[in-house]
């Protein structure tokens, strides 16, 4: 299937998705990039993506808004096209997790997106939110830099070495480790493996690597061990209780929906364009990347060990 027409037949999902209305075919043509201007060309493009997505499993409907409308529409019911709950092995959720990380800047989900805003300017109610990229593009969070070479060693069976700042230790210290896996959880990246230097099982966060991973062993050279689950480790390392810090934040109004979503509270208007947004974090790293992620639409006001890692990340994006 061509690049444009998975672009095309995605934006006819999400269209169809997004609300609860049949809509009429000129309307899906008005609304879904890449369809003809000549209606002869737009009815036969327009039957083929019908009977492909079909083949594809997708729950397709006819039918019409009123008993007098003339002219029957098409839609797509959320419940008929949710998937049930989906149990995955671990090879298998470590390449869908790397498939969306790849597809973290795809341009499909501009497409989609564009189809949504067309409903909108035609007056046509949408159930998804255009303004959340969230919602059509999947993303991992900021990608870590040490990401690269971990899954190169861990494909190539090497023992690595990395500068790592453990929580609640000012100073990186030097790790070598023969890496298991690696693997995200609630949106972090993790690797586990033996640790050289303590002789036992260890788990790192990727967002915690403060400088380069280097190779310190020949390829194949790594053994895991039988029965080792690398998520499992991860869960359980993961599941133990972290010590919560607050931040005070100004966010820009309209923008940080994230960070709205899970504060513990919200004041709008502190200051013209700007709002304040109270949030508990655990991982000082990781809500620095986070935050900075945010670029000029938040700026962190407390505390102050936040607000100078935040800086030196822009600083060292801007360099």
């Amino acid at each position: 299937m061509s690049k444009r027409k998975t672009e095309r037949l995605l934006g006819l999902v999400v269209c169809l998705l997004s609300t609860r209305r049949y809509l009429t075919a000129e309307q899906i043509r008005q609304a879904v990039p890449g369809y003809p201007d000549t209606e002869d060309l737009f009815k036969r493009m327009f039957e083929r993506d019908k009977e492909d997505l079909r083949d594809l499993g997708v729950p397709l409907e006819t039918g019409v808004n009123h008993p007098f409308d003339e002219e029957a529409g098409y839609r797509i019911r959320q419940q008929a096209y949710e998937l049930p709950e989906l149990r995955l092995e671990a090879d298998e959720a470590a390449v869908l997790g790397l498939a969306a990380r790849v597809w973290q800047h795809a341009e499909l989900a501009g497409a989609a997106a564009g189809a949504l805003l067309k409903l909108r300017a035609a007056g046509i109610d949408s159930d998804l939110d255009v303004s959340a990229q969230q919602d059509i593009e999947p993303r991992l969070g900021t990608p870590e830099p040490a990401f690269g070479a971990l899954w190169e060693a861990v494909r190539d069976r090497r023992p690595v070495t990395f500068p790592y700042r453990a929580a609640g230790r000012s100073e990186p210290q030097i790790r070598e480790l023969e890496p298991w896996g690696v693997v995200n959880r609630k949106g972090r990246w993790y690797v586990a493996g033996h640790d050289r230097g303590r002789q036992a099982t260890r788990v790192f966060r990727l967002g915690r690597i403060a400088g380069p991973v280097k190779f310190c062993g020949p390829s194949r050279s790594v053994i895991v061990p039988d029965g080792a689950d690398v998520r499992e480790l991860v869960r359980d390392w993961d599941s133990e209780p972290a010590r919560e810090h607050t931040a005070v934040l100004r966010v820009r109004s309209g923008a940080g929906v994230g960070l709205r979503r899970h504060a513990v509270s919200v004041r709008d208007g502190v200051s013209e364009g700007w709002d304040e947004v109270i949030t508990r974090y655990a991982d000082g790293g990781w809500f620095a990347d986070y935050a900075a992620s945010f670029g000029p639409d938040v700026i962190v006001t407390d505390p102050p060990d936040l607000r100078e890692a935040v800086i030196a990340r822009l600083k060292g994006a801007l360099s």
